[in-house]
């Protein structure tokens, strides 16, 4: 089973204005003081900021016959089943904070903190899409993906196995 993660429209238009944004202020900075200093700094944080991007924001969640895949731009995040102690639906909430991440950006991805459940990985686009993935060994993962409840059941099913 896969399905693919779609971004919120807040997610969807921070995306596009940043791109917009950090292109408009190179083209500035480049007609204002040609190849200077800034714009190198510029352009390499736009290149920066775009690996982590295309490492981390989610593309697709999918279910295996004995893992459950973040599936990425440049890399596949596995999660053996073996260790999943525990899914169920869960939208983060209001208090939820990044620690370290996108907060929009191509999706939310990247470390948060919540009061009610503390620290964990985030891999989604949006909030009303997501499940909460309990490690054995404690680790947590918010995902999230188009069909949220199908897939918990479909993995759940797999755990019971």
């Amino acid at each position: 089973m896969k399905q693919n993660v779609r971004l919120s429209t807040y997610s969807f238009i921070v995306s596009i204005l940043s791109m917009v944004m950090l292109f408009v202020i190179c083209l500035w900075q480049y007609n204002r003081t040609g190849m200077s200093v800034i714009i190198w700094v510029l352009l390499g944080v736009v290149v920066i900021w775009a690996l982590a991007t295309l490492y981390y924001a989610p593309l697709s969640i999918e279910l295996k016959d004995n893992v459950l895949a973040v599936n990425r731009s440049l890399r596949v995040k596995e999660i053996p089943l073996s260790e999943i102690k525990m899914v169920k639906l869960c939208p983060p909430t209001m208090a939820a904070r990044r620690l370290f991440g996108s907060g929009g950006y191509f999706g939310y991805w990247g470390w948060f903190s919540e009061p009610d459940l503390g620290k964990y990985f985030a891999y989604y686009g949006k909030s009303s899409e997501c499940f909460l993935v309990l490690l054995r060994n404690g680790k947590k993962y918010i995902l999230g993906c188009e069909n949220a409840p199908a897939m918990v059941n479909a993995i759940n099913a797999k755990l019971v196995k």
